[in-house]
């Protein structure tokens, strides 16, 4: 499969519609099964990963996950790269509305470079285990300052098959106002954008700040698998 196309054949006007009126887009088809199962395979060997976190360990939420390791395997590597390229202009363009002085270059190698140089050298992919009962708590995934604004999750498993319960949720925590929360739904080897933390809002006096939370309701039974795809890497 060629990643590049995949990204770019994407529906990017409602998508860029839908990231800033929502803060979160669905993508449509990324992997098609025998890649999700590919990728679920990998999460039992260790080589492919340099940490895993339980999350009751941390208060996080109830479940794992694991850090990929570089380099990063396909199709990881090559969404992560194609996404950003795509995503670059919407993010600059969402600082510019936010007054945050930070202009991302077109490349994500040179991003990359710029958060290494900074101590921000740990891959931040990651590939995240589901069971009964498990759930991830509202969060930010923040690993320093530099800070991509959106990311990237992709549904690894076959919801109402091999799983049930489980979907994304978001919140919209708005100025003066109470939050709001959206619900995504997703099919096996779909995607979804959303705001990793701030972005603007436009509203009837110009754009305001509002701040993102995200997080998986409680599954009900099965395994789910998700891959994360963060464009920053870590401290």
């Amino acid at each position: 499969m060629n990643l590049r196309n995949v990204v770019a054949e994407l529906d990017w006007d409602t998508i860029s519609r839908d990231l800033d009126e929502f803060g979160v887009a669905r993508t449509g088809p990324l992997l098609n099964v025998d890649e999700c199962r590919a990728l679920r395979g990998l999460y039992d060997s260790d080589g492919a990963f340099r940490s895993r976190i339980v999350m009751q360990q941390h208060g996080f939420g109830a479940g794992e996950y694991k850090y990929f390791a570089n380099p990063l395997p396909e199709p990881i590597a090559g969404l992560r790269r194609h996404f950003y390229e795509r995503l670059v202009p919407l993010a600059n363009n969402w600082n510019a509305r936010m007054s945050i002085d930070r202009v991302f270059p077109p490349a994500h190698d040179e991003f990359l470079a710029e958060c290494h140089a900074d101590g921000q050298t740990r891959p931040t992919p990651l590939l995240l285990k589901y069971g009964p009962g498990d759930y991830n708590c509202l969060h930010q995934d923040v690993y320093g300052k530099h800070l991509f604004p959106i990311q990237l999750v992709i549904l690894l498993s076959a919801p109402g098959e091999e799983f049930e319960g489980g979907e994304l949720v978001l919140t919209e925590q708005r100025p003066r106002m109470q939050s709001r929360t959206e619900v995504v739904p997703l099919k096996q080897g779909h995607g979804a954008l959303f705001a990793v933390n701030d972005r603007p809002k436009a509203g009837t006096r110009g754009d305001y700040r509002v701040k993102m939370r995200h997080g998986v309701s409680r599954i009900h039974s099965g395994e789910r698998f998700t891959a994360g795809i963060i464009f920053h890497d870590a401290a």
